[in-house]
């Protein structure tokens, strides 16, 4: 069937267009919440022309004796052991008998919903290895989600949804990533889902990265945040973060003099002097937000240049947040262990200006309660007097400086007036704002 000049944004006209298409014909394996991808296709009609086999190895025992034992659940190695296992049964049981004709296609999905107690991580990765052609050789698409409905059966129907867009997309909308990743979120938010990898390999991905693809995802609200790791490649955020302590600088503006290996490695020792225990080592963390980046704002590409550099030195965390808080409590979802957030002084003179927090009913107050709470301490990196009095567009007002002379600005040169001088005595008596070293 030749591509619609128009496509459906309706889920139920979507799985039957993909039932009416004779070319395309594949297997469904879900795990975890349900075969509701399945579900659809087989209940709008002409299921026959598109499902091949509907299965969810549910149980443990089954998935390891289908798909291999030593991998965790919800994870992209037991997705990708589902795609490998079904689509080699498919092409051995039907290809020499319908390979001519058909675009062989498996959807997989292994999801964690939210348990009884409301308690665990709910998220699942998702994808598809497919023909563009009769023929061709495969090409595969991965997805890492996060579920944000509150309760289970909401979380599947937005599962539902999001399968059957992504077989449409895939078929149907891949020649753009706009057009693609448009269809992909047809009848959702990312208060629902939340998609934070896309992977795109094979004869589709040819002269495409699909890195630009998950920034997109940002730009247009379909995610909050897209971590890479060292090598630059985008990663499930539980990888590098969870269970550990983490070393946070935010790039935004006044702090990007900041990111270099020697502030984290002097945060690194100032953390273990504390005396704190962990699992595991601390990580560096660096934010880039797409809300504080200076104007104009960077396209993809060069954003994901500036990523490539970074991740020499640190996990990087593309996000849309412009309240620094929203990223502690983002990093708060993978690990319970100690956070220090590296902020220049400029940065915390912003913070400090409660005017930035008007549309907040707790203002200045709740920005500091929601940033360092639950084990977070702000250590504050001193700055150089040009840049710090250019990152605030001149000397601030509304605060004694001691030392305005120097050619350093450092937490100890600054006194707020009242009655923000409160706050400030506090948060440093009580070590919640500590002058890096």
């Amino acid at each position: 069937m030749a591509e619609p000049d128009s496509h459906p944004t309706d889920v139920h006209a979507k799985a039957l267009a993909v039932n009416l298409d004779a070319s395309t014909y594949g297997t469904f394996a879900e795990i975890g919440a349900g075969q509701e991808v399945a579900r659809w296709f087989l209940g709008v009609g002409a299921a026959s022309g598109t499902v091949a086999q509907a299965i969810s190895a549910y149980d443990k025992t089954f998935s390891d004796d289908t798909y291999g034992a030593g991998t965790r659940y919800v994870s992209k190695e037991r997705l990708v052991a589902m795609l490998d296992h079904e689509y080699k049964l498919l092409i051995d049981r039907l290809g020499k008998e319908r390979g001519d004709k058909t675009r062989f296609f498996v959807f997989a999905d292994t999801v964690a919903t939210r348990n009884y107690q409301g308690t665990n991580e709910q998220h699942g990765w998702m994808g598809m290895r497919f023909q563009d052609t009769p023929g061709a050789e495969p090409s595969q698409l991965l997805l890492h989600i996060n579920l944000g409905d509150p309760h289970a059966d909401l979380q599947q129907q937005a599962i539902g949804l999001l399968g059957v867009n992504l077989v449409y997309a895939v078929f149907y909308q891949h020649a753009s990533a706009g057009e693609f990743l448009g269809g992909l979120f047809d009848g959702l938010s990312n208060a629902r889902i939340q998609i934070d990898v896309v992977e795109l390999t094979g004869p589709v991905a040819a002269g495409r990265d699909s890195r630009l693809f998950c920034l997109e995802l940002l730009r247009r609200d379909m995610s909050l945040a897209v971590v890479f790791g060292d090598d630059a490649q985008p990663v499930e955020p539980a990888t590098p973060l969870r269970k550990r302590p983490l070393l946070v600088e935010r790039a935004g503006p006044g702090q990007m003099g900041l990111l270099v290996a020697e502030t984290f490695e002097a945060a690194r020792k100032q953390l273990l002097a504390e005396g704190t225990k962990a699992d595991r080592e601390p990580g560096n963390v660096i934010e880039l937000s797409l809300k504080q980046l200076q104007e104009p704002q960077p396209d993809n590409e060069k954003l994901l240049a500036t990523v490539q550099r970074l991740s020499k030195t640190a996990t990087v965390i593309v996000t849309g947040f412009a309240e620094d808080y929203r990223l502690v409590e983002y990093l708060r979802r993978y690990t319970a262990a100690p956070i220090r957030s590296i902020i220049s002084i400029a940065t915390l003179f912003r913070t400090l200006e409660a005017r930035v927090y008007e549309a907040s009913p707790g203002a200045l107050l709740e920005a500091f309660g929601r940033l360092l709470a639950s084990d977070v301490t702000a250590y504050v990196a001193p700055m150089k007097m040009e840049p710090f009095v250019a990152a605030l567009g001149g000397m601030p007002t509304g605060f004694v400086v001691e030392s305005a002379a120097s050619d350093s600005m450092t937490l100890d040169d600054i006194h707020p007036k009242p009655p923000v001088d409160h706050l400030f005595n506090y948060l440093r008596s009580a070590n919640r704002l500590v002058a890096l070293k």
